[in-house]
């Protein structure tokens, strides 16, 4: 749900402060929890370390992110795959391509 025009975008104080003692586009990584924090226009060139609630991901602010959040950016759950047999048939045939392809190259070196 988008916040109240009236009350502005959200911007944590802690990151405005860390980025007004750093350069932009500085090696230091910014580390911030604040998943919430709009992105401002102030913050490019920054390079964030989002805590995705295991580890910081790195993210280098361009132009384009400006009014998305940073958490965005940050996934926090690791996508395994879909399930079920025709999943299953589509990577045999995948894994018999690459069988086959390294057997030519092989052949084809020989």
């Amino acid at each position: 749900m988008a916040r109240s025009l009236k009350k502005g975008p959200y911007v944590d104080q802690n990151i405005i402060k860390k980025i007004k003692k750093f350069k932009p586009d500085a090696k230091t990584i910014i580390k911030t929890w604040a998943r919430a924090c709009t992105i401002t226009p102030e913050m490019i060139g920054f390079t964030f370390g989002v805590h995705n609630g295991r580890e910081f991901i790195p993210v280098q602010i361009a132009e384009e992110m400006v009014g998305h959040k940073l958490g965005e950016f940050s996934p926090t759950t690791k996508f395994g795959r879909h399930g079920g047999r025709m999943q299953r048939t589509l990577e045999q045939k995948e894994a018999e391509k690459e069988t086959a392809k390294i057997k030519a190259s092989k052949e084809s070196s020989e």
